[in-house]
């Protein structure tokens, strides 16, 4: 079972338990965990929250340079452009986003009272402190009272390729020299780290957490050195604090320093070329770690053997060398490693340290391989030892676009990268278990055409990875890493014809692999499949359940990764599907009376007379005139949905039919209720033409009110408010009103002529019949997962980022659509398809619009 290293030492002040991963199976064979690397064709996620951080690039030689991005926040921290400031002023830097309190240490109460830790500067620590002293070396970690071993062993890993370590701690960083009495020091250092598929430079001031004069976290075997504990305060300024590094895996850090892709196995699992796996990794610049499983109350217990329980070691070598003995003569694989404590804690079997076996190899060999017998972490041992003690190893691939990467032709993957979402009622479908939702996840296919060279079988090798972002850093919001995996099914060119594949394909087909579902951040798998056409799913285990991902997959030949997903565009509702018939959004061909809205000749001279009367004396529609009308004719709607959300926020509002107004409020250019009782009667009928059902309750049904006394409550403009703000006060709301003015309004006066109001009517009524289609309980509501149907019932064809935006902006807690919200979200689409379309001269799908021309039309809409 894959499982979390917290890789923690004890300390009863800072750190508290770290809990392994639990893992969630789905029906069905696994695969064996894998990765590898990528970071291409990438899609902005939908809602990227507020990063104070500076995105960068590089160029094919490694060099480093912001991101083009002409409207770039002020919030966000340039590092060049703060040094400089700061060495204007003669100020050391102080960092406000990652200030020197206890608010940068921890984000939970479990201490229970503030801790006693100073911040101090390097040169308030040592006066002759450096950055880094005589280089950069793996012996420079040690670990501190955080646990974050696994951090140290990627950090340790990173030092001994110097092409990756520049381009996490860059060489322009202020070499320290004594702290204040360096010419040019300004207190400010900077480091970047990859955070799915961008990289970011990251900010820091030089206060240091201290206790009794002594560094409280990471530090360096040299007292005067302090690089890593820049390096470890810059990690945790990316997460939002120190415990929020406390437990994790080695694989984690070792991605964010390189952008690479991990490969895990356990031991138990780990195919028998695994040496020649670590060798060709090794020669390859790739990153490992390894640890053994701790069980319950044995975490960081020393083995006899001299090993940890639940740390993270990392792997630094793998070489075969030459063995001669008065028996043996032949090669013995080893394995250096080393504990990131960087203390006595040592291998002390075979090959360990002084151990008798390196008599039986030549001095030659000795310094070839670098061999030293030191108290600093790090050994030698055999690989049958290292398959017998250790329980798991992680592997970091470096990606295609690493400068090492560009630079070596050896380097064969290519890579494909997408970022999306899960979203409430949308995408959030929810594994294969759950058929009716799992086709609306985001569905992604890959043509895999050529098979590996050299490959006897003639497959093709495609590593997928599935990693849900930004789980850590809200781990103060007590928010933790969901249930996620994928399955990968086998297309053919017909199946895709529709996009996305809709539910009946997944009913009639099984999955040709699909990953472990596992409560980490990130799930990877290798396969090897024939040539062909792929679907990727990549979901959480049950539906419903919301959160951002980035899914990368490599493979030997181009693959060509696209989205499965629908094209935008509008067309005639007589040719889209309606009502599902069997399971959740799947589609039916509509009858003409539910799409065709046809109106005659004597509906509109009703619709005429009731312009009229509404209109009053300039002659045209203004939103509180149209309000009164749409809450009137779709009371019953309206009184449903109400009724909804009355029970969402456990409130009494009180029943629209027994709600009384004035009997002489009336709204500029408006009539009294009792003159247009007659109008009312004959657009009730209207709609029910049209729409093809009754809104008015059976009482009504005469065309008659059934309390001559009740009158309808004239809108008052200071009481109209939002609907969902007050659910005593049902209606549409003052801004969907304008929003429908406003799809109309040729000339911008924010009123409707006769023509207008006619198209208008028109089109609530289409509208109203698509909801009815799908609101079968009669609720005033549809259901989560419905709203692309009904919209594509109405005529308009959206993809799911379109979707996704539709329903954080119009969903309810529930992901239901209640039934003004619905007709406001088709009045938006329909407004944005007429806005684009009439800059649309060429009819390319390309639109061009001044700054003033954008805003003008969108702000009124």
């Amino acid at each position: 079972m894959p499982v979390i290293t917290p890789g923690s030492r004890p300390n009863e002040e800072l750190l508290k338990a770290t809990r392994g991963a639990t893992v969630t199976y789905a029906s069905g064979p696994t695969t064996t965990s894998a990765s590898i690397v990528t970071t291409t064709m990438l899609k902005p996620t939908l809602h990227q929250s507020r990063t104070r951080f500076l995105p960068i690039e590089f160029d094919r030689n490694g060099r480093a340079f912001p991101k083009p991005d002409p409207q770039r926040p002020a919030y966000i921290q340039d590092y060049y452009k703060l040094r400089t400031d700061c060495l204007r002023t003669g100020t050391l830097f102080e960092d406000p986003e990652f200030p020197a309190d206890d608010s940068s240490l921890h984000y939970s109460s479990v201490y229970g009272r503030p801790t006693q830790y100073k911040w101090l500067r390097p040169h308030e620590l040592s006066p002759d402190a450096v950055f880094d002293a005589d280089g950069f070396s793996r012996f420079d970690i040690q670990q501190g009272l955080l646990g974050d071993c696994w951090l140290l062993a990627a950090a340790a890993n990173l030092t001994t390729f110097p092409v990756l370590f520049s381009r996490v701690v860059p060489d322009d960083n202020d070499r320290i020299q004594g702290g204040r009495k360096g010419v040019d020091y300004a207190g400010i250092f900077h480091f970047r780290f990859w955070r799915f598929g961008q990289w970011y430079d990251v900010v820091v001031d030089d206060r240091l957490p201290t206790l009794r004069g002594q560094l409280v976290y990471i530090k360096s075997s040299t007292k005067n050195e302090f690089w890593s504990a820049l390096l470890e305060k810059a990690y945790a300024k990316l997460f939002g604090s120190y415990e929020a590094l406390s437990g994790g895996s080695a694989s984690e850090a070792m991605e964010d320093f390189t952008g690479g892709l991990t490969e895990g196995y356990e031991m138990k699992d780990a195919p028998n070329t695994l040496f020649e796996m670590i060798e060709k990794g090794c020669n390859n610049y790739a990153m490992f770690a390894c640890s053994l499983e701790a069980g319950a109350g044995e975490m960081e217990q020393v083995t006899p053997q001299g090993l940890v329980k639940g740390h993270a070691y990392s792997i630094t070598k793998a070489q075969a060398v030459d063995i001669e003995t008065p028996r043996v003569k032949g090669k013995i694989q080893l394995l250096r490693l080393r504990n990131p404590w960087g203390n006595e804690n040592e291998w002390n079997g075979a090959w360990s340290d002084k151990s008798p076996e390196w008599r039986f190899i030549t001095e030659d060999t000795k310094r070839s391989i670098g061999l030293t017998f030191e108290v600093d972490g790090e050994f030698w041992m055999s690989l049958p030892d290292f398959r017998k003690y250790f329980d798991r190893i992680e592997m970091c691939h470096l990606s295609p676009d690493c400068p090492i990467a560009l630079q070596e032709s050896r380097f064969a993957w290519r890579q494909s990268a997408f970022e999306g979402e899960w979203v409430l009622g949308s995408t959030a479908g929810g594994c294969r278990n759950y058929l009716d939702t799992f086709w609306h996840n985001p569905q992604y296919v890959i043509r895999l055409d050529d098979p590996d060279v050299n490959d006897d079988e003639k497959l093709c090798t495609m590593i997928v990875s599935l990693i849900q972002k930004n789980r850590r850093s809200k781990r103060n919001k007590g928010i933790t890493c969901l249930t996620i995996g994928f399955s990968i099914y086998r297309v053919e060119a017909s199946d895709l014809q529709r996009k996305p594949l809709p539910r009946e394909f997944f009913t009639s087909h099984l999955s040709v692999a699909k990953s472990t579902f596992i409560n980490l951040r990130e799930v990877t798998c290798r396969f090897r499949l024939p040539p062909g056409s792929y679907v990727i799913i990549p979901s959480t285990f049950d539906p419903n359940e919301e959160g951002e991902f980035m899914i990368r997959v490599f493979s030997e030949s181009p693959s060509n990764m696209q989205e499965n997903d629908s094209a935008i565009g509008i067309g005639t509702p007589a040719d889209t599907p309606t009502k599902p018939s069997a399971g959740v959004g799947s589609p039916t061909k509509p009858s003409p009376r539910e799409t065709d809205p046809g109106v005659t000749d004597a509906q509109r001279a009703t619709m005429e007379r009731l312009f009229i009367e509404v209109a009053g004396a300039d002659g045209e529609v203004d939103w509180m005139e149209l309000k009164l009308v749409l809450d009137r004719c779709f009371r019953e709607d309206i009184a449903k949905a109400s009724r909804g959300i009355s029970q969402t926020y456990q409130t009494r509002a009180t029943p629209l039919e027994k709600r009384t107004a004035p009997t002489t409020a009336t709204v500029p250019g408006t009539v009294l209720e009792n003159g247009i009782c007659g109008v009312w009667t004959m657009l009730q009928q209207l709609f029910r033409d049209v729409a093809g059902g009754d809104n008015s309750p059976a009482r009504q049904a005469n065309g008659t009110a059934a309390n001559s006394g009740e009158q309808t409550e004239l809108i008052q403009s200071e009481n109209v408010s939002q609907v969902r703000a007050d659910p005593a006060n049902p209606g549409f709301s003052k801004d969907a009103c304008r929003s429908m003015v406003a799809m109309l309004d040729e000339d911008g006066s924010g009123k409707l002529g006769l023509m207008e109001f006619q198209k208008l009517l028109a089109d609530i009524a289409r509208w109203k019949g698509v909801f009815k289609q799908y609101d079968s309980d009669q609720s005033g509501r549809i259901s989560p997962f419905e709203l692309r149907a009904a919209l594509q019932s109405a005529g308009y064809t959206l993809n799911n980022h379109i979707i996704n935006m539709l329903m954080h902006r119009y969903g309810s807690k529930e992901g239901e659509i209640w039934f003004d919200d619905f007709i406001t979200c088709a009045v938006k689409i329909r407004t944005m398809f007429d806005i684009f379309k009439a800059r649309d001269l060429s009819n390319r799908n390309e639109a061009r619009f001044t700054l003033e021309e954008w805003i003008t039309k969108t702000i009124y809409s």
